[in-house]
C-alpha cells in the first residue's frame, strides 16, 4: 500500500491526507491490542475439567488411592447398601447422615475407614 505521505507527489499532504494516516495508523495499533488480548483472554480462559478413566462402583464412588478416601461423583445420595454379608454399608458421609447413623462408630453397622478420615474410630463427625 502506497504511503499517504510518499515524498515522491508533486503537491504537499493536505490535513485530510494526514488526518487518514494517523487514522490508520491509530487502526493498525487498536487491531494489534484487539489480537493481542483476544489470545490472551483465549489462552487464559478455563478450560473443561476431565474426569479421571477411573471405574466406579454401582453407587457411582470408588476408593480414592492417593487420600485413601471414598468419594462420589453422582450428586444425588445413595441409601444405605447391604453388602452381600449382610452388612450396612454407607458410601458416604452424606448417605450415613440421611439414615440417621451418623456419627458411625467403629464395630457398629456401616462404620468404614472412608468415613473416618481422621481415623480414630469415629466416622462422618
Amino acid at each position: 500500500m502506497k504511503n499517504l505521505l510518499d515524498t515522491d507527489r508533486h503537491e504537499p499532504p493536505t490535513k485530510r491526507d494526514r488526518a487518514v494516516e494517523l487514522l490508520l495508523g491509530r487502526l493498525s495499533a487498536l487491531t494489534m491490542i484487539a489480537l493481542i488480548a483476544s489470545a490472551v483472554l483465549t489462552l487464559s480462559a478455563p478450560s473443561p475439567a476431565y474426569g479421571h478413566g477411573g471405574r466406579l462402583a454401582a453407587d457411582g464412588c470408588h476408593n480414592d488411592r492417593s487420600t485413601g478416601t471414598r468419594h462420589c461423583h453422582r450428586g444425588s445420595t445413595p441409601a444405605p447398601q447391604r453388602a452381600t454379608s449382610g452388612e450396612v454399608y454407607y458410601p458416604n458421609c452424606d448417605a450415613a447422615r440421611a439414615a440417621g447413623a451418623a456419627p458411625v462408630r467403629r464395630g457398629q453397622p456401616g462404620y468404614g475407614r472412608h468415613l473416618d478420615r481422621d481415623n480414630d474410630g469415629v466416622g462422618c463427625e
